[in-house]
């Protein structure tokens, strides 16, 4: 396997936020991917993180451990709904849904032409992907496990939310395990 172009100065970026912030993580130098995964307090119980190193970004996917049925053509649409709905208003980063297979991961894209992130930024991007999964946790198991419909799955998730008892941007709180 031949080696994929990536920064390495970004990669030391990353590196020393993980081992700052006490991660336990893999490298591939070939590629330039830390794989790490998260525990939550949420339904969806944990995600798994790939961080991928690019010559001029950063990008930061977690995937859920479950995800749509790709034979059920309804349910797949139903969460494609949903995605769209959920990533109306977002600021920082995105759902996405692999329609082959049901995969539902959360995408924070950081550029990094002509400068390189801070520890700080590489953290928003972490933490904000795993804030937004524990958001959304009743909605995407709602819509797998019950059937429910994804307008009804975004009112569920972000109603907490607009009670003020969501977890803020800030911090990660009662997030993590």
């Amino acid at each position: 396997m031949s080696q994929k172009p990536y920064s390495k100065d970004i990669a030391r970026v990353v590196e020393d936020f993980l081992i700052n912030d006490d991660w336990n993580y893999s490298f591939d130098e070939e590629r330039g991917l830390f794989k790490f995964g998260l525990s939550l307090k949420s339904k969806l119980k944990s995600i798994n993180y790939i961080v991928d190193i690019k010559t001029d970004a950063c990008i930061v996917y977690a995937t859920a451990p479950i995800g749509a049925d790709a034979k059920n053509r309804e349910e797949i649409m139903t969460m494609a709904e949903f995605i769209c709905r959920a990533n109306y208003g977002l600021k920082n980063g995105s759902f996405e849904l692999d329609m082959r297979d049901g995969e539902i991961r959360y995408k924070s894209y950081i550029d990094c032409e002509d400068q390189l992130p801070n520890e700080a930024i590489i953290k928003n991007s972490v933490y904000i992907t795993a804030m937004m999964f524990d958001r959304y946790a009743p909605g995407i198991t709602g819509i797998i496990f019950a059937g429910m419909d994804a307008e009804t799955a975004v009112e569920i998730s972000e109603r907490d939310d607009e009670e003020g008892s969501a977890p803020s941007s800030g911090g990660s709180g009662d997030l993590f395990d």
